[in-house]
């Protein structure tokens, strides 16, 4: 018997207001290998969005740019709002989504207990 392979579990949505024009394009984890392409005027937010990409093992693409001659708040805000809408969007029904979990991970001098 042959399992019948499920979609990918795909998202692409673009955000555009007076302050921002952000663009988030990501395929989760088991679906895609990783990859990413992260384009932000914030050098720490593409940091840390590339680690979640490299890290949740997700094909994530960003491409954002904002009133940062002002400061950085409303490209960070925006660029969150969008992200969670394209993960919302890629988990649709959810099926297969436990409500919890735990990881343990030891790295460096650091033990993390997650739950």
């Amino acid at each position: 018997m042959s399992k019948e392979t499920p979609p990918p579990r795909t998202a692409t949505v673009a955000r555009e207001t007076r302050e921002t024009r952000i663009k988030v394009a990501l395929t989760l984890p088991g679906d895609a290998p990783p990859a990413h392409a992260i384009r932000t005027p914030v050098p720490f937010l593409s940091h840390m969005l590339e680690a979640l990409a490299r890290h949740g093992a997700m094909r994530l693409s960003v491409d954002a740019a904002g009133d940062t001659e002002i400061d950085d708040h409303h490209t960070v805000e925006d660029t969150g709002l969008t992200l969670g809408a394209a993960i919302d969007q890629a988990l649709g029904d959810r099926r297969g989504i436990h409500r919890f979990g735990h990881f343990s991970l030891a790295m460096d001098e650091t033990l993390v207990d997650c739950a």
